[in-house]
């Protein structure tokens, strides 16, 4: 597919602001794909284990498993692609065409899930339609961020940049707290065979009411940049001029990828199989890690907005998430009380997030605007493949092959010092453009 194809090159004369737009609406359209992508992916991971049974059964409990988070996984494999082709589209076309064409390939893939029919059903192509989704999913949300964080970038001058911004990452936290919510409500009053027979599906049908709203809103948007009729390819561009920027990129983000998908995606599978606790409970640490990360991010948005540099939050936070995290699983582990658990499930959350915002726009601020969205999308997707798609999978073969609970923490902390040490050598931006 080439940008041909999909719209006709715009002059940058149509992206002048033709009507001022509400923060609170540019903020709601711009962090609406991102919290979409979160809440499917919070009822996905409550609902892995009964999932890998419907979907992927096997001779173990661990096979199910691992089969259904390797469905969940290859969505990311779509994603390079997505910011590949959506990323260019986003530099070239603009920023609101791109997210219009997001959300729209995200619900599809949100459909997929929730009518999937099951292997006893269907045979395999109940799994097919299962992975048909999470590949189109994949694919959409490849180019989503780079274009919406874009938007959110360019909609305001230098000053609150960090707060609007901080909202790309707080909303997430809020996806994640819904996803929670109704997942806690689902078994609280559904009979387990309800629960497997259709109530599962229930959350992933609740996602597809945000698509209107989402189409919307993004429809009112005012674009805040087009490439000129014969400007060079911006993904050409991008690795021509930046390449080293790109790979410096991946590598920054690492920590917080694997952390994200570990502490607030996995963790309730883990509380459950190797802590042995209730499902209410990691229901409950769900709830708790979205209301952390939720208000973690929005302060580091206001830090953000108010210190003179991002590098040192960003180390800071980083070095902190390092620190506390081999102690964190070992108390865990060993004095698994409701208290204890969901305050440690707080605590790494709230240091993965304080150092969220100031790196996104360490790496924003060091992108020329003409080549911003492809390559925050070609940075995240390349990172978020990689290292957040095969996460869970990773930590769930370490903990069968090791036998070892605490093995989850040394993988995130062998991820975190790889971010640090490249946070370490970045530049910041001499001028926040």
């Amino acid at each position: 597919m080439n940008d041909a194809t999909l719209q006709p090159p715009l002059t940058a004369s149509v992206a002048a602001v033709s009507k001022p737009v509400g923060q609170a609406r540019l903020i709601a359209a711009c962090s609406i794909g991102n919290a979409l992508e979160m809440y499917d992916f919070t009822v996905y991971s409550f609902f892995a284990l009964m999932i890998g049974k419907l979907f992927f059964p096997s001779d173990s409990a661990y096979g199910s498993l691992l089969l259904a988070v390797a469905t969940f996984g290859i969505g990311f494999v779509m994603r390079p692609l997505g910011g590949f082709v959506i990323g260019n589209y986003a530099d070239r076309h603009g920023r609101k065409a791109a997210m219009t064409l997001t959300i729209g390939l995200m619900v599809i893939g949100t459909l997929c899930l929730a009518v999937a029919p099951t292997y006893a059903t269907a045979g395999l192509f109940g799994p097919l339609v299962i992975l048909a989704g999470r590949l189109l999913q994949g694919f959409s949300l490849g180019g989503e961020i780079g274009a919406s964080t874009a938007m959110l970038m360019e909609s305001g001058g230098i000053r609150g940049r960090g707060f609007r911004v901080s909202w790309q990452l707080g909303s997430q936290g809020l996806a994640a707290l819904c996803g929670a919510l109704t997942a806690a409500i689902l078994y609280g009053s559904l009979s387990p065979e309800a629960l497997q027979s259709w109530g599962w599906r229930v959350p992933f049908f609740l996602g597809l009411l945000i698509a209107p709203v989402g189409l919307y809103i993004r429809s009112h948007l005012d674009e805040t940049h087009t490439a000129e009729a014969h400007a060079p390819s911006p993904l050409g561009t991008l690795f021509r001029d930046h390449g080293g920027l790109v790979i410096k990129g991946v590598l920054t983000i690492i920590g917080g990828t694997v952390g994200t998908y570990l502490v607030i995606y996995f963790m309730p599978t883990y509380m459950i199989r190797e802590l042995h606790l209730p499902p209410s409970l990691s229901l409950l640490a769900g709830c708790v890690t979205g209301v952390t990360s939720f208000g973690a991010s929005l302060l580091s948005g206001w830090l953000a907005d108010r210190l003179p540099r991002r590098k040192p939050l960003v180390v800071g936070a980083t070095l902190v998430t390092v620190v506390a995290l081999y102690p964190a699983f070992w108390l865990m582990t060993h004095y698994p009380s409701v208290p204890l658990v969901l305050a440690l499930s707080a605590l790494l959350t709230g240091t993965l997030y304080l150092g969220t915002t100031p790196m996104l726009l360490m790496m924003m601020e060091l992108l020329p605007v003409k080549v911003r969205a492809s390559g925050l999308s070609v940075i995240y997707a390349i990172g978020v493949t990689v290292f957040g798609g095969s996460c869970q999978f990773v930590v769930t073969w370490l903990l069968a092959r090791t036998g070892n609970p605490l093995s989850p923490a040394f993988y995130m902390m062998a991820c975190s010092a790889i971010t640090l040490l490249t946070v370490l050598s970045l530049r910041e931006a001499r001028e926040t453009h």
